[in-house]
């Protein structure tokens, strides 16, 4: 080969240096890409599962958060169903519950309330008789121990789904079973002229697990 075409050759270099083929140039850039996709993939995977643990860890600093600041009800304020309907004295039968709220519903993290309805008979206990009304009384549906809703049953009695905080309706809503360290405060309740449950007033006690304090 002359000197020339020597010099036109595209190898040619500094003495010594072997120019690197577009092939090699190839694979390294498709090297690069690859290791790119794998690092953007490893990135979304951590953010995912931030994201899933995230969630219900919001789920319960909202149940541990909740706290009462009151008042949520007052004298005359109708009791209402989750559709807004106000609770007539037929609505329940003996041994039923629903969960009600009062109808302005402020404070909603801290409304719900258990209705309950047994014969007058079956009440005693700490419960206050003043604050029933044809066999309806009334109590916060939020747990005195953590918080949770007061959402599952045992026969009569209320259970805490959470920890099994467990307390008898019939007899002021006390502990029997479970870590919950007092009742669950009771609404003063009464029957209107023209047939609805009303409150005559706001929970005989703070609601929640700071409540007592």
């Amino acid at each position: 080969m002359t000197g020339k075409e020597c010099e036109d050759c595209p190898c040619a270099g500094d003495a010594g240096t072997v120019q690197p083929s577009i092939y090699t140039d190839r694979r390294a850039r498709v090297e690069v890409q690859r290791r790119d996709i794998a690092k953007l993939l490893a990135t979304i995977g951590g953010l995912t599962a931030v994201g899933s643990l995230t969630a219900p860890l919001a789920g319960l600093t909202q149940v541990f958060e909740r706290g009462y600041s009151g008042p949520v009800y007052s004298d005359g304020v109708h009791l209402v169903d989750g559709e807004g309907e106000r609770i007539t004295e037929d609505r329940l039968a003996d041994g039923e519950q629903l969960t009600v709220f009062p109808e302005p519903r402020p404070g909603i993290e801290d409304a719900p309330t258990l209705l309950v309805r047994f014969p007058e008979s079956a009440y005693g206990g700490e419960t206050n008789m003043a604050f029933t009304v044809s066999g309806y009384a009334a109590y916060s549906k939020v747990c005195t121990h953590a918080g949770c809703m007061v959402s599952d049953r045992e026969g009569a009695t209320l259970v805490c789904p959470c920890h099994f905080g467990k307390f008898d309706p019939t007899a002021g809503a006390a502990v029997v079973g479970g870590p919950p360290g007092r009742p669950l405060p009771q609404l003063p309740i009464t029957v209107t002229s023209d047939g609805y449950l009303v409150a005559t007033g706001d929970f005989e006690a703070g609601i929640g697990p700071g409540g007592g304090e």
